[in-house]
């Protein structure tokens, strides 16, 4: 049996334990910024000016109290930090460590939403429900994503570990590990292994719609020239009628048709 000085140190231990452990957790946020962010110049500017950071630990503690049962006022906190940071993140998603919010105003993260150890979001990423069901309605996201600027993800879907989302994609249906997707709906980059490495660049990404106009368009010159080569062996003459593209040069025409 334990000694009542024992109990009585007992109380403070804990208390101990729980603010190193957090004193950890903020030393390795800024530090997963002063990594990710170049136009970060100390850790005591990150820590004092980065709202995305701010918004990490006020939900933090909205999820602790949630756990607790204090739901209306883990609610609460979570309504201020929206109205300090302009970012929205429900008091009952799951967010893991390093994750790192990079200009982060308009950002929503959903009640059932997961988002992995080591993640990085940009400004305006939406991790929507689809369903009115009280259930897992919202994204799963793995570890180290990258989800670009104003990027949405919608629905209880799973992102891969270490995949990339291209800034405005859409994505409503999986993603496997390590891939990257693009687009409205998001399609996943063809060839897998042409993914970007930099997280940085998540918008010089490839468009696959146009790549495959532009595919299609040059399998159609190779038919009309394997044709154009028979009529000549045969014979046959075929006057070929006028075409013009509508514009020239492999870009796309502006859309202001300027």
């Amino acid at each position: 049996m334990l000694s009542w000085r024992a109990k009585a140190m007992v109380g403070p231990i804990r208390w101990a334990k729980k603010l190193l452990h957090a004193a950890e957790l903020v030393a390795e946020d800024v530090r997963a910024v002063c990594a990710n962010d170049p136009a970060a110049r100390s850790r005591l500017e990150v820590a004092l000016v980065y709202p995305g950071l701010h918004a990490l630990w006020l939900h933090r503690a909205a999820h602790a109290m949630w756990t607790r049962d204090l739901k209306l006022g883990a609610r609460v906190l979570a309504h201020a930090n929206r109205f300090v940071t302009g970012i929205e993140i429900h008091p009952g998603a799951r967010v893991g460590r390093r994750v790192v919010i990079d200009h982060g105003m308009g950002i929503v993260i959903g009640e059932t939403a997961t988002v992995g150890d080591g993640c990085l979001l940009y400004k305006g990423v939406v991790l929507g429900g689809t369903s009115l069901e009280r259930k897992v309605r919202h994204p799963q996201i793995g570890n180290d994503v990258v989800i670009g600027s104003n990027a949405c993800i919608l629905g209880n879907i799973h992102v891969g570990d270490h995949a990339r989302i291209g800034s405005g994609s859409v994505v409503v249906r999986e993603v496997p590990p390590e891939a990257t997707v693009v687009g409205v709906p998001a399609r996943v980059i063809v060839p897998k292994h042409a993914r970007f490495d930099a997280a940085l660049d998540h918008a010089n990404l490839p468009d696959p719609v146009t790549d495959m106009i532009r595919a299609l368009a040059e399998q159609n010159e190779r038919l009309r020239e394997r044709v154009a080569a028979l009529e000549k062996k045969l014979g046959l003459a075929h006057e070929e009628p006028s075409f013009h593209l509508p514009y020239d040069g492999e870009e796309l025409p502006r859309a202001d048709g300027g």
